[in-house]
C-alpha cells in the first residue's frame, strides 16, 4: 500500500493555515472519488507518453503499457486529446534543455522543511542556473495557479534538497499545466527568498501541525478536509454570521447584506457538508436524526432494453423517424473530432457564444468586469 506523508505537499495550504486539522483528520477515513482515480490515472498515461517522446521506452513497450491502460474505464479519447496538450507542453519543455537533465515522476524529499515531508514531482528540469518542476492538474473543478501555490513550491524545495549541490541553481520557476481547463500558469522565484519562506513561514507551521497543536482556523482551505464535516471551528466561524448584531430594523442595509454577501460561499458550502454527512450516516448506518426522514427523491422512468424496445416498435408498425429523434453532435464534441483548427476553419463561421447568466462574483475573479450596453453607450 502506497504510503501517504501526513503533511502532504497536496494538503500543504490547509495545515500550513490550519496546524492542528493534519492530526485533527489523521484517523478519519480517506475520501476516494472517481476523480482523484481518474487524475491518478492521467498521470499514469501521460508519464507513458513522455518516457515514448524521450526515447526512454521503445515502441514495443510504449504499446505493452498503453494496452494495459487502455482497458481502463477512464481511457477515452476525450482524455488523450486533453493530455496531449501537458505532453506536447511537457516535451518542448525537455527538449529546450541545453546543459542539464529532466526527470519524470521524481519523487522528492522536502523533509529539511517538513516532517517527513516528500512528494512527486511530474516533470522536474534541470537547465544551467535554472530549476522548473512542471505539475499536470487533470481536474476541471476548480482552477489552480502557480501564483503562491503551497503545494508546488514544497516541491520545489525538494528538488533543491537533492540537485542544488550538483547545479548552480539561482532562479526556480514553478508550472502548473490544467489542461481541460486551457490553462498554463507560471511563478518565478529566486532560490533564497523561496529558501526564507520555507525556513521562516513553513517550517514553524509544519512542527505545529505534526505536534498537532497551534490555532484551528476556518476559511476556504476547509473545503477537501476530511474534519470539514463535524469540525467545531468551521461551524463556529459560520454561525457568527448568524450571531451578528444586526440593526433593529425591519429591512437590511447594505452593509449588512455585503457582510453576508463575503460568506455566503463558505456557508453553502458548510451547509452541504453538514447535510451530506447526515444523510450519509442515515443511508449507510441507519442513523435517526431527530424530526427527520428518509424518503425516495423523483425518478424518471427509463426503459431497461433500449434494443428490444426498438425491435417491437418496428414490429409494431412504427417508422424509424417516429422512434428516434436525431440531433446534432455538441460544439465539443465536433471540435474533438475535427480538431481545434480544422473545426475554425470548416464551422467558425456558424459558432456563437451568447452572453452568460449574469453572476456576482468577489472582484478578485479573473473574469472580466460586465457592462451593459447602456455603460458602454455612455
Amino acid at each position: 500500500m502506497k504510503k501517504h506523508a501526513l503533511l502532504s505537499a497536496s494538503s500543504s495550504k490547509r495545515w500550513l493555515m490550519c496546524p492542528p486539522s493534519a492530526r485533527l483528520e489523521e484517523n478519519l477515513p480517506e475520501e476516494k472519488t472517481v476523480y482523484a482515480e481518474e487524475g491518478t490515472f492521467a498521470h499514469k498515461v501521460a508519464e507513458v507518453f513522455i518516457n515514448f517522446h524521450i526515447q526512454k521506452i521503445n515502441k514495443d513497450e510504449f504499446a505493452t503499457e498503453m494496452n494495459k491502460l487502455s482497458k481502463s474505464p477512464f481511457y477515452t479519447q476525450e482524455l488523450l486529446d486533453y493530455l496531449d496538450i501537458y505532453i506536447s507542453f511537457a516535451v518542448e519543455k525537455i527538449n529546450s534543455i541545453k546543459n542539464g537533465i529532466a526527470l519524470i515522476e521524481q519523487r522528492l524529499d522536502f523533509s529539511q522543511y517538513v516532517p517527513e515531508g516528500f512528494g512527486t514531482g511530474d516533470l522536474v528540469l534541470i537547465d544551467e542556473n535554472l530549476l522548473e518542476i512542471v505539475d499536470l492538474k487533470y481536474g476541471r473543478g476548480v482552477a489552480v495557479e502557480a501564483q503562491d501555490n503551497t503545494q508546488i513550491r514544497l516541491y520545489v524545495l525538494g528538488a533543491l534538497n537533492q540537485f542544488e549541490c550538483l547545479y548552480d541553481i539561482d532562479t526556480v520557476k514553478m508550472t502548473i499545466c490544467q489542461p481541460r481547463l486551457d490553462s498554463i500558469t507560471t511563478e518565478e522565484v529566486k532560490v533564497k527568498d523561496l529558501k526564507e519562506w520555507g525556513e521562516n513561514f513553513v517550517k514553524p507551521r509544519a512542527e505545529l501541525a505534526y505536534k498537532g497543536e497551534g490555532e484551528f482556523c476556518a476559511g476556504e482551505h476547509c473545503r477537501f478536509c476530511r474534519a470539514r464535516f463535524t469540525c467545531r471551528k468551521r461551524a463556529e466561524e459560520n454561525l457568527k454570521l448568524i450571531k451578528l448584531d444586526f440593526k433593529n430594523e425591519a429591512l437590511l442595509d447594505d452593509t449588512e447584506v455585503l457582510k453576508i454577501l463575503n460568506r455566503i460561499d463558505e456557508i453553502k458550502r458548510w451547509a452541504d457538508d453538514i447535510y451530506t454527512y447526515a444523510l450519509s450516516l442515515a443511508v449507510n448506518e441507519g442513523k435517526v436524526w431527530e424530526g427527520f426522514k428518509l424518503v425516495e427523491g423523483r425518478s424518471n422512468r427509463k426503459f431497461i432494453d433500449e434494443k428490444k424496445v426498438v425491435e417491437k416498435l418496428f414490429r409494431y408498425g412504427l417508422s424509424e423517424g417516429e422512434i428516434y429523434t436525431r440531433s446534432l453532435n455538441s460544439i465539443t464534441a465536433l471540435e474533438r473530432k475535427l480538431g481545434k483548427e480544422k473545426f475554425n476553419e470548416i464551422l467558425g463561421d456558424f459558432v456563437i457564444k451568447p452572453q452568460g447568466k449574469l453572476t456576482l462574483v468577489k472582484e478578485t475573479d479573473k473574469r472580466p468586469e460586465f457592462n451593459s450596453p447602456q455603460e458602454d453607450f455612455s
